[in-house]
């Protein structure tokens, strides 16, 4: 595996690739993260991961200091699992100098949901996907990105930016990866304490539950106010867990519209459980 820091390095590694396949991280991989590498590989002629935890992406006071940094084991499981070409700018690599210029997402999109309580997130979110875009897909006909769905919201602007910005790269997504328990793998888990940890599979089942009661009563003609009282019941039942939930709610997968039927649809949930936030969703 090829290390590289500079964009200018990046683009002469992967020079001879006609089709890169790219999979973007903030580094502190787990299984879910490989699980898109090994989606990549099989995608591109040249498998190209970047770490780099995006400062831009982080409000006042969440956890760009502490975010989880594991270079050595990163690298390792990079290279195991086929990556041809790791990029790992430094902040100064990848913004030599202050970032006036933004992407300003789609507030139809970006405004609600992980929007409506993180303001800003995806604004940084897309200048550093389009950012990262330009070195690795500059001067390439086409390439893949891989992305997982575990961040629903962010898939689904990332691939309205690429659309939008009619940039050379299909966007992909890979399904979320799960623990035994049904815990959604994330770089934040390891916040967790033991006994949190015990619990945290909760959203997940609150989760489960909804879509399984939903197919149940797909059709029905009290659809939409089965699905308002399983929304308020699910997140009633987290907050007497203990969790403090910031949303647990039905959408249309393709713009995360309320929706009740005759639509793909998908429920998402974010809470926290102690101190650490949690994201996950189940399309139906």
């Amino acid at each position: 595996m090829h290390i590289v820091h500079t964009i200018g390095e990046l683009r002469q590694a992967i020079s001879a690739a006609a089709r890169p396949a790219f999979v973007p991280t903030m580094g502190n991989l787990h299984r879910g993260h490989l699980s898109l590498l090994e989606i990549a590989r099989q995608l591109g002629d040249c498998t190209v991961a970047s770490i780099f935890v995006n400062r831009l992406q982080f409000l006042p006071g969440e956890d760009f200091d502490r975010y989880p940094r594991t270079w050595d084991a990163d690298c390792k499981a990079l290279a195991s699992h086929g990556c041809d070409v790791l990029f790992a700018p430094r902040e100064e690599d990848l913004y030599p100098e202050p970032q006036r210029y933004k992407v300003a997402a789609d507030p139809a999109l970006a405004s609600k949901l992980e929007g409506g309580f993180r303001p800003g997130f995806f604004d940084g979110v897309c200048t550093v996907v389009l950012k990262l875009f330009m070195a690795v897909f500059a001067g390439k006909s086409r390439g893949t990105a891989v992305f997982g769905k575990k961040d629903y919201q962010q898939l689904r602007i990332v691939e309205a930016m690429t659309r939008q910005f009619a940039l050379p790269v299909d966007i992909i997504a890979g399904e979320t990866a799960r623990d035994d328990d049904g815990l959604a793998l994330s770089s934040r888990n390891s916040y967790l304490s033991i006994d949190q940890r015990k619990q945290a599979s909760d959203l997940y089942q609150q989760l489960l539950g909804f879509a399984q009661g939903y197919r149940l009563r797909a059709g029905d003609q009290t659809i939409e106010a089965w699905v308002k009282g399983a929304e308020k019941t699910a997140v009633e039942q987290l907050q007497m867990q203990g969790w403090q939930v910031d949303y647990l709610s039905l959408r249309r997968c393709e713009d995360l519209e309320p929706a009740y039927e005759g639509h793909r649809l998908v429920v998402l949930a974010a809470a926290k459980l102690g101190q650490t936030r949690l994201i996950d969703n189940i399309e139906i």
